[in-house]
């Protein structure tokens, strides 16, 4: 039971991976993921459903659209292939419970958050704001994640506790925007930072989301000097003219917090 169980949550991640690659592709440009329907980016020919399932058509296809051989990218059969990857953990963390359905719906969105920001440096209003309402309302859904089950009113407890991550999140961004700009004189962090520390912080609250931002911090600023080390041509943009996309290394820090965040807070404190 248990493996059919799995290769069903694999098959419905694979199908939602192949809608997050359509969202990945249009909304940072504003374009509707509803119509048209799926087409080569190249010659425009609409792509035939038997060319549109997940993993499998990549392949066949030899990665190249059928009608003008043009290469497909490999974002493509990465996304359809993590997505249920990350789909099969959160079974193995919760079990099929509600607490699953609200993990697998917080992976989709860091996932496509991710890519999104690591392609075109955005973080679509369209992932980031429901991602918060719908950070709130899983909350109050599942209490026992946020307040004790003793509360007089365990729900609204919990979505109170959300909100106030999700605004404590984004205050600190926002903080560390103003102060840089007041510093430098130019922008160095982008409201959507904002906007999705806020989406992690209304769904992992204010301990793993802190840990979530140390760990993005780390990450970010390990792999900032190592461009800045490998900067030898000169002419090169030096390092503090580059941009990294933020939101990519927040994401991904949140998945990790998502899964091992309280493990991983737990001993930290048991250093002490």
């Amino acid at each position: 039971m248990t493996i059919l169980m799995l290769v069903f949550v694999a098959m419905f991640g694979a199908a939602f991976g192949s809608f997050l690659n359509v969202c990945i592709s249009r909304l940072p440009e504003h374009r509707s993921v509803v119509s048209p329907r799926s087409h080569c980016p190249r010659c425009g020919n609409p792509i035939r459903g038997v060319d549109n399932i997940p993993l499998i058509s990549w392949i066949l296809l030899g990665a190249r659209c059928r009608a003008c051989k043009a290469p497909i990218a490999r974002r493509y059969p990465f996304v359809e292939l993590t997505l249920p990857i990350l789909w099969i953990v959160c079974f193995e963390f919760f079990g099929m419970t509600l607490s699953f359905a609200g993990a697998a719906l917080l992976c989709f969105l860091l996932l496509g958050l991710a890519v999104m920001d690591a392609e075109t440096m955005r973080l679509p209003d369209a992932f980031t704001l429901p991602g918060i309402g719908l950070g709130v309302v899983f909350a109050a859904l599942v209490p026992a994640n946020w307040t004790s089950t003793l509360s007089p009113h365990p729900a609204l407890g919990a979505a109170a506790h959300s909100i106030a991550a999700a605004l404590l999140a984004a205050a600190v961004v926002l903080l560390i925007r103003w102060s840089y700009r007041w510093l430098r004189g130019r922008e160095g962090l982008g409201l959507g930072d904002a906007k999705l520390l806020a989406m992690i912080g209304a769904w992992l609250g204010v301990q793993r989301t802190a840990l979530t931002f140390f760990l993005a911090v780390v990450a970010g600023a390990t792999i900032g000097i190592a461009v800045l080390l490998g900067q030898r041509r000169p002419g090169e943009m030096t390092l503090m003219q580059k941009r990294l996309p933020l939101g990519t290394f927040l994401s991904i820090a949140a998945l990790y917090s998502l899964f091992l965040g309280w493990s991983t807070i737990h001993w930290y404190l048991g250093l002490f």
